[in-house]
């Protein structure tokens, strides 16, 4: 099968991927694909700037959609600096635990922000 790459810059535009509504675009593609059962690439290449608000979009967000199994075995990631990767972690970290129970997840923070 052969594997579809998904250049962040390229969807992106620019080398900044700071925005939330750019990480959608990003999420949008991959979604497309993980539900047409195809494996993607995304590749990270020429990307100077990378923020959790992004990646929460882009990546965190498919496990709304999809399993870690799915996205384990049909998702991967390409030049990613150190960084960034440490950063990918816990936003896919967070992301699986608010989609588990997204309500506890809720009433927790609002228990903690004493609202």
């Amino acid at each position: 099968m052969e594997i579809l790459t998904i250049s962040v810059f390229n969807t992106v535009g620019n080398s900044f991927c700071v925005e939330a509504d750019d990480g959608q675009k990003v999420y949008e593609l991959i979604k497309k694909a993980l539900q047409e059962n195809r494996k993607v690439k995304t590749s990270f290449q020429n990307v100077e700037m990378l923020t959790s608000a992004f990646l929460n979009t882009a990546i965190g967000r498919l496990y709304k959609d999809f399993t870690e199994e799915e996205i384990k075995s049909s998702l991967s990631v390409d030049n990613l600096a150190n960084e960034d990767a440490a950063l990918l972690k816990r936003v896919v970290s967070t992301a699986k635990l608010y989609y588990k129970d997204p309500e506890e997840m809720e009433k927790s923070i609002t228990e903690i922000l004493g609202e």
